[in-house]
């Protein structure tokens, strides 16, 4: 297998450097979007920012980030299957065993200033709820991706990488189930906001 990455995404910077120090020490490379990886390098660790490895700039405004093949692929390829290792390892992708993603605060932008609804749909994440699902996806169908979704499922994730040196299949399971339910609860949110704005 080839070297592991970590792909990491966060609006939510609480424990970051705690997460990646904790990966770092099982030698998982990682790649990261701009305000991340710049978060992360201040920190003093080493990062390869997205727009670099996918070589796609960031859309101005940070609107497209991580909606990119070589991402997603390395999510959900298979290194294990012949066909799928031949197309990833001819397009340069890199596997992605854990997704560390959370999202923009929607649900406190809209209980906020209610009324406002550009700043809302300013807060409507599109590429982290693909990266999470991608990821919830990719614990199940190859046993091998870990999303985490909250810094309060840090300590846990970096407790079991020491005790372990890896992520079992136990508490990949959970964190594949917490992850669907955070996309469907961060996707209701938006539903009830616009049912109750947008009312023609």
């Amino acid at each position: 297998m080839p070297a592991r990455y970590a792909l990491v995404s966060v609006y939510d910077k609480t424990g970051l450097e705690t997460i990646v120090a904790a990966l770092g020490k099982q030698s998982i490379r990682i790649i990261g979007s701009g305000g991340t990886a710049e978060a992360i390098r201040k920190a003093g660790y080493e990062i390869l920012e997205v727009s670099d490895y996918t070589g796609t700039p960031e859309m101005p405004g940070g609107l497209v980030k991580t909606l990119h093949p070589k991402i997603h692929a390395g999510i959900l390829g298979d290194w294990t299957v012949p066909e799928q290792r031949k197309y990833l390892d001819q397009q340069g992708v890199h596997p992605f065993d854990f997704v560390i993603v959370n999202l923009y605060p929607f649900q406190d932008t809209v209980r906020n200033d209610p009324s406002n609804l550009q700043r809302a749909v300013d807060n409507i994440d599109i590429g982290g709820v693909a990266l999470i699902r991608a990821a919830a996806k990719g614990a199940l169908l190859n046993n091998r991706v870990v999303p985490v979704t909250s810094p309060q499922q840090y300590d846990m994730v970096r407790g079991e990488l020491v005790e372990k040196n890896l992520i079992g299949d136990k508490l990949r399971q959970r964190l594949a189930k917490e992850a669907f339910n955070v996309t469907a609860e961060y996707d209701k949110a938006i539903r009830d906001y616009l049912v109750g704005r947008l009312k023609q």
